[in-house]
């Protein structure tokens, strides 16, 4: 009798299942809490307070409370990829990229990743986008699939691009930015050159982590991790040579100079005006609707494709909704601040070099509890600033610690692993064994540079 081979359950089954795992964790974990000042913790304060275990009931709570707290990433990825669609379904999409891969054709093509992933990883490293791509998935693993690769390759050039930059943080105001207001520092010269040899490092390393990977599958796609299923071919619409055959009109320049304009609005919106989810979904909104006018859709057909956009992100949306409700769980239990007191009490009695790589170590362990950069900033670094003082490390070498926690982990840990997967379209088994190796590479990376910070002296 033939035996039945596993079958990786449905993302959302999956995150359900750690959902209940959190709310079981609440029954056994003492419930303890931190006093606050706005929403940063004060160091010392940490109590215990009578317990509030999640039953079943408050397990699908927190899932409603997910999608609640959530809609505004939601619907900016409904927006955002809205926007990308409407590029698509006019033809600009392919135009544009026929005109590309017609004036890169006498280079290898791979290099369009390299320029894509320096792009978003300084957008990462500098302005902290992360969210903001979330819409943009599927043009690029339909520029990987048109150019003969797979989806993995396409969802990776995007993620692993603006994730190391996210985690080098050589400006990141959501990362970087709130714990230097909190260690009540500003970066030093020093400091910020040593995070620009470790963006440069990093995203280095993922670069040649995806080019290695996609050499090796254009030149024998039974190599690559989709190969044989159903998702071998997602993304590919057109080939490379009816891509090429594309040739580029009026209306299709028109929408590549909106396309332009709207990134360039994007960068500045944020850097110069501060904006982000809501600001940038009424941007791709106007952006989506101008597109259609552009494209020579009229209303009703862009109202049309706008549900058809939305339909095909449904997945990958609500599975942001479904991954909030693990921290809300742990949340209403009353047991984060008790995994960020143990964890922080653990270092105690360290020193050097030591404290600095154990440093690095709990910030990925707390990530998986509180995925939020600028929310696991407030709530940690009050406490790992003071305590790095008695540690023996500087307070710049605990705020490196802790992006390179906050950001690499991201890659791993469950909130991570299954939006990611799910905005791609890609079974989670498939991402995570691809995904996976890398991150361990980064992580002995992060050991390597956070150790090189403190014999610097940084």
């Amino acid at each position: 009798m033939e035996k039945k081979r596993f079958k990786m359950p449905h993302n959302y089954v999956v995150v359900f299942s750690i959902v209940i795992l959190a709310a079981i964790l609440t029954w056994i974990i003492p419930a303890g809490q931190f006093e606050r000042e706005g929403r940063y913790v004060i160091p010392g304060t940490y109590h215990p307070v009578d317990p509030n275990p999640v039953g079943p009931v408050g397990v699908f709570y927190s899932v409603e409370q997910g999608f609640v707290q959530t809609a505004d990433i939601i619907f900016f990825i409904m927006f955002a990829y809205g926007f990308v669609h409407m590029l698509i379904k006019n033809g600009s999409f392919d135009a544009l990229m026929g005109a590309l891969i017609r004036k890169t054709r006498n280079f290898d093509d791979r290099i369009i990743f390299v320029i894509i992933m320096i792009t978003f990883g300084i957008l990462g490293a500098t302005m902290g986008m992360s969210e903001e791509t979330y819409g943009m998935y599927p043009m690029f693993i339909g520029i990987s699939a048109a150019l003969g690769y797979d989806a993995i390759v396409g969802g990776s050039i995007v993620y692993i691009g603006v994730s190391t930059g996210f985690a080098s943080a050589i400006l990141n105001p959501f990362t970087l930015g709130v714990a230097n207001t909190i260690s009540g520092i500003t970066t030093s010269p020093e400091m910020m050159i040593y995070r620009v040899v470790c963006f440069v490092i990093f995203e280095g390393v993922g670069i040649f982590y995806v080019l290695r990977y996609a050499g090796r599958i254009k030149r024998d796609p039974s190599k690559g991790l989709l190969y044989g299923t159903e998702y071998q071919n997602m993304g590919k619409e057109k080939t490379r040579e009816e891509m090429v055959q594309t040739q580029l009109n009026g209306r299709h320049i028109i929408c590549g100079i909106i396309f332009v304009v709207v990134i360039g609005l994007m960068i500045w919106g944020v850097l110069a005006k501060g904006w982000y989810i809501d600001e940038l979904s009424t941007l791709f909104f106007i952006a989506m609707v101008v597109a259609g006018l552009a494209g020579g859709f009229g209303p009703s057909t862009i109202a049309a494709e706008f549900i058809e956009a939305s339909k095909s992100m449904v997945r990958g949306a609500f599975i942001v909704g479904v991954s909030r409700a693990i921290m809300i769980t742990m949340q209403n239990g009353l047991i984060i601040d008790s995994v960020l007191y143990y964890l922080s009490s653990a270092l105690n009695g360290m020193s050097g070099v030591l404290a600095a790589m154990l440093q690095v170590i709990v910030q990925n362990v707390i990530n998986v509890f509180i995925p939020s950069g600028s929310g696991q900033a407030s709530a940690v670094m009050p406490i790992m600033a003071p305590l790095s003082d008695l540690l023996g490390v500087s307070r710049q070498t605990a705020n490196l610690a802790f992006t390179f926690g906050d950001g690499y982990s991201n890659m791993i840990i469950p909130t991570g692993i299954f939006t990611i997967s799910g905005l791609m379209g890609l079974p989670v088994d498939k991402w995570f064994k691809w995904i996976s190796k890398l991150f361990v590479i980064f992580f002995v990376l992060e050991l390597v540079m956070i150790t090189g910070a403190v014999l610097l002296g940084l």
